[in-house]
């Protein structure tokens, strides 16, 4: 009888201790006339004892209060002291995600304060606070004695090993509400061997996205600046916006600031970063780049890009990297449907040495209109587009152009699987010039020229596909042809955007290899190839094309060496080999008609697992007039990465230049990444000299503490 009523007994024992507890802990410390805030509380079994007002809690005893929750094996309330003392596999769970865990508790009965022995903590993004004991304030603060930080895992073998590294204090607070965790009398150890000692320190906890502050310096030395030390303050001016200050001096050139401004706003962001010295020679000097995107409505957006140095050298002495050209742009475009407009102002620096301001151009405006028609009963479309520039020069020749080429396509496939695609077009084009060098046999040309271009093209192809086993083949004969009348390019229009001609693979079936409008190609001609493909089940593929072009008549438009200056052009051909992971193999060439001699050869191979994976690369340009490869170019490129174990990998890469037989570059890292640190060490070589600028050898240590920071040092 009594074994069927001890159960009920034990529930309604629980029933009444819990009818007394939770309104007493519901009301601790809770001001006048403030709402209780519900207590839940869960234990194996409870009692009450009336006389002494305590109530003792045992087996999974679990309190859920103000998105708090209290897990113990053993706790016991004091109503007189409005004391919970808890014993046993204490946890307490925080609103903001961190979890405290000690052998023994004291706290009052809103939890807000007490005392802790043998205290650990997890923060929210897994780092670990541990120390022997410590008081609990306000249900914020934390104050500990001889506390221990990390964010390294311990070792999973013998979990007392140190971790890679830790941060020990005889005083560490951990505060919630200024979410800052300080340390007073503090060393930095690895391994277990100090290393380090602050008599103060503090950091953000991990639920602090940014802060103002300073932030670690970095010291190096440079053979043309001396001594560089950087002490970049980060400023927090609000959530979506803030800027980083970097004071720095150099022993042998003057002090100078970088700058960087980041800013969000509810549809777009800018960044600008700027930077201003005062060299040795008393001359200032700095830069400034920076870009903004701002949407304005679901069709229109617009951005700007500002480019901008003092000199040709500043940017790549100070290590703001190696630009050989600055652009600066204004901007605004619209996407609609089958739309697209742009308007876009233009302005440039060149940084060769051979650059000369005068000439160098400025755009204002230059409005581009495309437009794709929808499909018709036929499947064709129609196309337009419009091109309206205005081109300026303080020294040479201005150009303003109006250019409209309307166009129609449709595609048509055959019986047997051959597919066609016929296409039309109608280009108009009207250009106002001055002071053109050249033009219509004169010194300079002053006036209105304008040209009409119709065309007809038809593109045909006809793939032949196999299917064996595991593997799809493609073989795949490719013609287009396209007629239009010889001329259209005359000396009264000049050339600005058509210099460069690059005849490869990825033009050769086009109407038009030049990059511009200045310049069009002209008269009946015909380019045609094949193309072979086979692609694996298991995801690899092989392909291989080859092609050439053919024309009734020369075009001296082409500049000698382009490959496309005769009746028959140079072959281009391009193969792709890709049959695994461990392999992918590029080799582009484009060869001579008369001897296949190679006029431009590019090649890429990387092979090899994540453990060891080589890449190289090989690029030979021919010399090509009126092009900025007027000279040869044979260029070597190779690397090698190895991730040697969990954590360790290095790099290597080498830069050949093979037409001068001299080294460019060369490149060397070996880094360590865990879970808590990183560390890179790296050491490179340069060879390149212009002006101010020679040769440089640089060694850099970085050594980044996961939620502390990180240090930097460089030697040039």
């Amino acid at each position: 009888m009594m074994a069927r009523l001890l159960p009920s007994l034990l529930a309604a024992a629980g029933i009444v201790a819990a009818a007394l507890l939770l309104p007493a802990l519901a009301r601790a410390q809770q001001p006048a006339g403030a709402e209780e805030p519900p207590v839940l509380l869960r234990a194996d079994s409870m009692s009450y004892d009336r006389e002494l007002g305590v109530v003792t809690a045992s087996g999974h005893v679990e309190v859920s209060r103000n998105n708090q929750v209290l897990l113990t094996d053993h706790l016991i309330y004091n109503q007189r002291d409005d004391l919970v003392t808890a014993t046993g596999n204490v946890s307490l769970l925080e609103p903001e995600g961190n979890v405290f865990f000690a052998d023994y508790v004291e706290l009052t009965g809103d939890l807000k304060n007490g005392i802790v022995r043998d205290i650990r903590i997890i923060l929210t993004d897994g780092a670990r606070i541990a120390a022997n004991g410590g008081e609990r304030t306000d249900g914020t603060v934390h104050e500990m004695t001889k506390g221990v930080y990390s964010p390294c895992n311990l070792c999973s073998d013998d979990p007392t090993r140190p971790p890679l590294w830790q941060v020990k204090a005889v005083k560490l607070t951990q505060d919630n509400q200024t979410h800052d965790v300080s340390y007073e009398d503090a060393w930095l150890e690895i391994k277990g061997v100090p290393v380090a000692y602050t008599p103060y320190f503090s950091h953000p906890d991990p639920t602090v996205k940014k802060r103002s502050g300073l932030l670690p310096p970095s010291f190096g030395s440079s053979s043309d600046l001396g001594m560089v030390v950087r002490v970049p303050y980060f400023y927090n001016i609000s959530p979506s916006e803030d800027v980083t200050l970097t004071p720095f001096i150099a022993s042998d050139e003057g002090p100078g600031l970088i700058g960087d401004y980041r800013r969000h706003f509810q549809k777009g962001k800018a960044d600008v970063t700027a930077s201003i010295t005062q060299d040795s020679e008393s001359d200032v000097r700095g830069h400034i780049d920076s870009q903004g995107r701002f949407d304005i409505d679901n069709t229109w957006r617009w951005g700007f890009d500002a480019e901008r140095a003092t000199d040709d050298t500043y940017m790549r002495r100070y290590g703001f990297g190696s630009p050989q050209s600055l652009t600066s742009r204004l901007y605004t475009e619209a996407f609609r449907k089958r739309n697209y407009f742009a308007a876009n102002t233009y302005a440039f620096q060149g940084l060769q040495a051979d650059d000369d301001p005068g000439t160098t151009p400025v755009v204002l405006p230059m409005l581009d209109y495309r437009h794709v028609g929808e499909p018709g009963k036929f499947g064709g479309r129609t196309r337009m587009d419009v091109n309206v520039l205005s081109l300026a020069r303080s020294e040479g020749t201005d150009t303003r152009r109006f250019s409209v080429d309307a166009g129609y396509d449709i595609p048509y496939t055959g019986p047997l699987g051959d597919v066609y695609t016929l296409s039309t077009s109608l280009r108009g084009d009207i250009y106002q010039v001055n002071d053109l060098e050249g033009g219509d046999g004169e010194d300079t040309y002053n006036g209105v020229s304008e040209r009409l271009i119709p065309e007809i093209g038809l593109n045909w192809r006809f793939p032949f596909v196999r299917s064996e086993g595991r593997i799809v083949q493609i073989f795949e004969p490719i013609t287009s042809m396209f007629v239009s009348p010889y001329g259209g390019n005359p000396n009264t229009i000049p050339n600005e955007d058509s210099q460069e001609i690059e005849f490869d693979d990825t033009n050769l079936f086009d109407s038009s290899r030049f990059s511009g409008l200045d310049r069009v190609e002209s008269g009946p001609r015909v380019n045609y190839g094949v193309r072979w493909a086979a692609y694996g089940a298991g995801g690899g593929h092989t392909s291989v094309l080859v092609g050439q072009s053919y024309r009734l008549k020369k075009d001296d438009t082409f500049a000698e060496g382009s490959g496309l200056e005769d009746n028959l052009s140079d072959i281009v051909a391009r193969a792709q080999v890709s049959p695994n992971q461990y392999l992918d193999l590029l080799y582009r060439t484009r060869l001579d008609k008369e001897d296949f001699a190679p006029r431009r050869n590019e090649f890429t191979v990387s092979t090899g697992p994540r453990s060891l994976r080589l890449s190289a690369g090989y690029v030979f340009f021919d010399r090509q007039q009126e092009s900025e490869f007027t000279d040869s170019r044979e260029e070597w490129r190779s690397a090698v990465s190895a991730q040697i174990n969990r954590y360790w990998r290095t790099t290597t890469s080498v830069v050949y230049d093979a037409e001068e037989k001299e080294s460019r570059s060369y490149d060397m890292s070996l880094i360590y990444e865990d879970e808590c640190l990183i560390f890179d060490t790296r050491l490179a070589r340069t060879f390149y000299s212009d002006r101010d600028l020679v040769p440089s050898d640089s060694i850099i240590f970085r050594i980044m503490f996961k939620t502390l920071g990180e240090f930097t040092t460089t030697a040039y």
